[in-house]
């Protein structure tokens, strides 16, 4: 709210912002904090022989591989404890996530003693890819309440061989945040091997897919609130996010069943959440639909976006000074915590007297 004038923080039951407009009225917003972390390579010990786990850098070690699991857990904890907190002073109400092998491994974050108080609810479904690897959905039961989910199978092909490729699917959640339906779309579209012009065909069938279910959802409802976020091994001015999603980085430009990405003006600046050879990359993203960034604070609208690139998540020395501090390295743990920084966006919502 660029009119606003000043922003406090109260708390009434739930956390809220309050405001003064240019008229000088007092007003009271409830803020909810939405978030996307890609886990990197969050497995547990286990080896599953319908799976090529054995590949994972868990796996890989010789020794220590349960004291190595408990830390990366309660590290991944560690963070989704402290996102949003800054501001609205809680967890992320919804949380999406990728590289998980199983509901398990989630379990057994959700119940880190960092995070068991808030009662986080999992939505997961196997994904067909050929590492194991999936996304899910973690949720806050007293603020979100699910309606109906689903998993959209992405069906792409290589390029030589014409076999089919097999990846993460694409999960549709809607839900009641505080009442209020909304639809997230949490996605880990097909990676750069090979290169990124060899791969990204396959980032554009993802687009596709992705933007045939955010169709299909305002067919039934034009005014329908949507979030479509995750690590899509893409950049905000990629081919897959601007010419496939069609999306704007500028609110004024959203037309009605537009999408809108706030992280495309960060890029510009320099900003990323991964690094490589010295250059950064923003593939994690959230993106909504133009209905959250109305002016009806009636009803739940987009805040601001950020990138969670704390001190702590950072790489202190080295080659890799300033990286994301990642988790895995010279085959073993390196008891850090991800090679993606996460993102996260505030939802704020006039509380009526």
């Amino acid at each position: 709210m660029k009119s606003c004038k000043a922003i406090i923080i109260l708390f009434c039951m739930s956390l809220t912002f309050s405001s003064f407009s240019q008229e000088k009225e007092a007003k009271r917003f409830k803020i909810r904090t939405l978030a996307f972390y890609n886990l990197e390579n969050l497995f547990d010990t286990i080896n599953d022989v319908t799976k090529f786990d054995e590949a994972s850098p868990i796996m890989e070690m010789n020794t220590g591989r349960e004291d190595a699991y408990k830390r990366k857990v309660h590290n991944m904890a560690r963070v989704i404890s402290d996102i949003g907190v800054d501001e609205a002073h809680d967890t992320p109400a919804l949380l999406g996530v990728s590289e998980i092998e199983n509901r398990n491994v989630l379990v057994d974050v959700v119940n880190d003693p960092l995070l068991i108080a808030k009662d986080y609810g999992i939505v997961h479904y196997e994904s067909p890819d050929n590492r194991g690897i999936d996304v899910a959905l973690l949720y806050q039961k007293s603020i979100f309440t699910p309606i109906s989910t689903s998993s959209h199978n992405l069906k792409i092909y290589d390029d030589q061989t014409r076999k089919q490729v097999f990846t993460r699917d694409q999960l549709l959640v809607t839900g009641k945040l505080d009442g209020e339906i909304i639809h997230v779309i949490v996605n880990h579209w097909p990676s750069r091997s090979g290169g990124e012009a060899r791969s990204r065909s396959k980032r554009v069938a993802a687009a596709k897919l992705n933007k045939h279910i955010i169709d299909s959802l305002q067919v039934i409802d034009p005014y329908a609130k949507i979030f479509t976020m995750g690590d899509l091994n893409d950049d905000p001015t990629n081919a897959s996010v601007k010419e496939e999603l069609k999306a704007k980085a500028d609110q004024e430009d959203v037309e009605i069943k537009g999408i809108y990405n706030p992280y495309e003006n960060f890029f510009k600046k320099g900003l990323g959440t991964t690094a490589y050879r010295d250059a950064w990359s923003l593939f994690d993203q959230i993106l909504m639909t133009k209905p959250l960034i109305e002016k009806d604070y009636s009803g739940y609208q987009f805040y601001k976006a950020n990138i969670y690139n704390k001190y702590y998540l950072t790489t202190k020395r080295g080659r890799y000074k300033g990286y994301p501090f990642r988790s895995w390295g010279d085959g073993g743990f390196t008891d850090g915590f991800s090679d993606h920084f996460p993102v996260y966006v505030y939802l704020i919502k006039e509380i009526k007297e």
